[in-house]
């Protein structure tokens, strides 16, 4: 399922980047947000019902992502200015610093330090949100580079990867 649910949030993020540069309308990128949202939501929904510890933290995790691309469609559709968005970002952004945290800890192989490492990334994206949509600094075109880059390099290629059977 980790490979399924990247591939897609590398999609999402690697459009949602090109989008926040202005070079694709709302109404077009909020289709990928939405489905992308499902898809997580999806993945939870299975893994929840596998009812043991590690999936229930995988769904809750994947949720993370899930309500984020739901929601920025939301404000698509609705043309919301993006604050209370931005606050839940700052939310998830101090969540996942310890879920970082916690899987370097944890981690016993190069894809574990990875995903770890990954947390980290995530966290300073998310943090860049809270700062570009609930306190409105002037970052939208670092924002937009970093979440393509973290697109591709966080999710992406490594949902591809795993996908294949290469990680």
């Amino acid at each position: 399922m980790l490979g399924l649910v990247l591939l897609y949030v590398g999609a999402v993020l690697f459009v949602n980047g090109i989008w926040l540069l202005g070079k694709i309308e709302d109404r077009e990128i909020a289709i990928l947000n939405v489905f992308t949202g499902l898809v997580g939501l999806m993945v939870a929904v299975f893994a929840v019902a596998q009812e043991d510890l590690a999936s229930i933290q995988l769904a809750a995790y994947v949720l993370l992502f899930a309500f984020t691309y739901l929601w920025v469609a939301y404000n698509q559709f609705a043309k919301a200015e993006g604050s209370g968005l931005g606050w839940y970002c700052l939310f998830v952004a101090i969540t996942a610093v310890p879920v970082s945290i916690i899987t370097l800890e944890g981690a016993e192989t190069v894809f574990e330090t990875w995903l770890g490492l990954n947390w980290a990334a995530w966290a300073v994206l998310w943090f860049l949100y809270f700062l570009l949509l609930a306190l409105k600094k002037p970052i939208g075109t670092l924002a937009a580079y970093v979440t393509t880059a973290l697109g591709i390099v966080t999710a992406w290629l490594p949902g591809f990867l795993v996908l294949n059977g290469y990680i």
